[in-house]
């Protein structure tokens, strides 16, 4: 068994797979996931796993050099929009590096989950709770 934090094995092995600026999708349930793309469902029940949760694990796994979010999380659920920006600065000031936030809108954010390797729907049951990864480099 894995002692690190991040136990599912299709989601480790699509973050180990990932190399500079490869994108990795976390979802909300409802976000459709492109048929090019890998489906890595977590989704036990409404808001179980969460989305927030699901990324503070995947960050202690993957390098983040970027992120897309869509304008609308602002708009129409700002208490998540909150707590993500919080918790990407404070990944960023633990992997020393500061991770770059980028907003499209919802419609360009569907469009751009085609790019990642995978898709990972969550259980989070609030609107536009979605995050593209891009990944980083961990070089001194």
């Amino acid at each position: 068994m894995r002692k690190c934090a991040l136990l599912n094995s299709d989601l480790a092995r699509v973050i180990g797979l990932s190399a500079h600026t490869d994108e990795i999708t976390i979802a909300d349930a409802g976000l459709p996931v492109p048929e090019s793309c890998e489906r890595i469902d977590l989704a036990l029940t409404h808001g179980v796993p969460a989305f927030i949760d699901t990324l503070k694990i995947v960050a202690t796994e993957l390098q983040i050099e970027s992120v897309v979010i869509a304008e609308e999380l602002l708009i129409y659920n700002s208490v998540v929009h909150t707590q993500l920006l919080q918790l990407l600065d404070e990944i960023g000031e633990a992997q020393s590096h500061p991770i770059r936030v980028n907003t499209i809108s919802h419609q360009a954010f569907k469009i751009q989950t085609a790019n990642s390797r995978a898709v990972v729907r969550t259980g989070e049951c609030t609107p536009y709770a979605n995050i593209i990864l891009q990944a980083g480099v961990v070089f001194k």
